[in-house]
Order: C-alpha cells, then structure tokens, then sequence
C-alpha cells in the first residue's frame, strides 16, 4: 500500500505502507483529516481500528494506553526521518554542492548559568505532567544558554539527550542539496526537540539551532527519558503523547513542505 496525494502534475507518493506498518497515525493523534490517500498496489488485508472505541479502550486500560502510544510514537518517528531525507533528496544528488561550500559545524561554546528549580518546575507543570515526571525531569536536566544562531546539535550527530525549550526560540533546520539550508520547524516554550532519534538509536536527521533572540533550553540525558517512558513501565502516559503529537505535527509540516516542492517543480518527483 501507497500513501499519495493527487495533483495537477499526478500523484506524489509520500512512503509505502509494509506490512505491521501503521497508516493514519498522524489522523489518530490530532484528530484532523488524513493527509495522503492510501492505495493498495497489491491484493492487501488490512486491520482497522475505530477511533472512539479504540480511544474508549486505552482510556479504560493505562498499560493498554502506553503500548498504543507507544507503537504510534515509533511509526511517526520513522515517518518523520524518512520525510527528512526525502527532502534532502529532493533535487537530486546531482545537486550536491561541491565539499567546501557546505556549510562548517559552528562553535558550540555556552555561558555557564543556572536557573532555579521552580522555573523548571513551573515548565513542566504547565504541560500537565505528574508530580513524578515534575521532579524527576526538573532535577535530572541541564540549562543550556544558547545566543542567536548558535548550534544545539548538528545534522548527523550522536543522540545522547532529548532537549525543551524554556525561553526563546528554536529553528530545526536541515541543509538540502540544491537548496541551502531549510527551516523545517520553529520551536518556543515547552516544544521539546531531539526526541526522535531516542527511539531508533540513530544520528539526529535534522539540526537544531537558537533562532533570532537566542534560547534558553533544558537538556535531559536520554537514559533518564527512556527509563521514564519504559514499555514496561505505566509511567508516562501523558509525556509519551506529547511526543506523539509534536511528532505528527512536524510529520504534517515535512510532507506539506514536500508537496509544495512538488507542485513548483512542476510535478518533479524526490530521488
């Protein structure tokens, strides 16, 4: 199965649904229409879930609840990396500009400072968390200064921690082939970043970067947010859906981002 959106120029295809792939995720999440058609290619059997009942279900059961965000969380986080490198890919590796003129790692030099526990209290509190989750993020994180433009983490670094914005602003970027670099996301109070490559153990897909007046961010070691958010665990049912529902959201931005390329390169398909 296929997911396309139709055009002038013909349909775009955003990703092949394999099997024990999730298709609707991102609807299941905000509740909006889906984005994309789905298209058998081949005789297929699928499953279907009811919304309501299915919401009824994990309402009732919290170990039910936690297992449903989490394999939607995993689908979307695998959908949003590979919108990613379909939009590096978009113009062609022919783009590839030459080695020097790619843009150098920045210096990633931060002020020492410190903020009070009830300022980061006060951050979390506002997302609704428990008071575990209060405390347990509050007293494991680390404040990070970052001025106008500097680098959080970089394209293709090593993910050793999930990071939330506590004051300013953050651009998630990726350089494109062609292109130059790409705004793909803004991000302000409470939004946390970095999230994705925790569940996959891979390289970041994009970078982050302090935006116009700079940022001011908590930094939280991925061992403390996967043994918060342990399968195993009834432990944080609401943290876990917001990850899935900034992920979707970021997931409805890349494809959209990827349309409009379509539509102005006159129907030309990404490699």
């Amino acid at each position: 199965m296929r997911l396309e959106k139709a055009s002038h120029y013909g349909p775009l295809v955003f990703a092949h649904v394999l099997p024990g792939d999730l298709a609707g995720e991102v609807g299941y999440v905000d509740g909006k229409e889906h984005g994309a058609d789905a298209v058998a290619e081949t005789d297929a059997e699928v499953l279907a879930f009811d919304i309501e009942p299915l919401k009824a279900a994990t309402a009732e059961s919290p170990a039910f609840a936690l297992s449903v965000s989490w394999s939607v969380w995993k689908s979307l986080s695998g959908n949003l990396r590979k919108a990613n490198n379909r939009l590096a890919g978009f113009f062609g590796k022919q783009a590839e500009p030459p080695a020097d003129e790619v843009p150098l790692p920045e210096l990633r030099e931060r002020d020492p400072f410190r903020i009070g526990m009830d300022a980061k209290r006060a951050l979390f509190r506002e997302q609704q968390l428990s008071a575990l989750e209060i405390n347990l993020l509050s007293s494991m994180s680390t404040e990070l200064k970052f001025e106008p433009g500097q680098t959080v983490f970089g394209e293709d670094d090593i993910a050793d921690a999930l990071y939330v914005v506590l004051s300013g602003s953050v651009m998630i970027n990726k350089y494109i082939p062609g292109a130059g670099e790409e705004a793909l996301a803004f991000l302000s109070r409470g939004d946390y970043f970095g999230e994705m490559a925790l569940i996959d153990q891979e390289s970041r897909s994009a970078g982050a970067k302090a935006h116009d007046e700079g940022a001011t961010v908590l930094s939280i070691p991925s061992d403390v947010i996967l043994g918060l958010l342990d399968i195993n665990k009834v432990s944080s049912i609401r943290l876990l859906r917001l990850f899935c529902q900034m992920v979707a959201q970021r997931l409805r931005e890349s494809d959209e981002k990827l349309y409009g390329w379509f539509l102005l390169s006159a129907g030309q398909s990404p490699s």
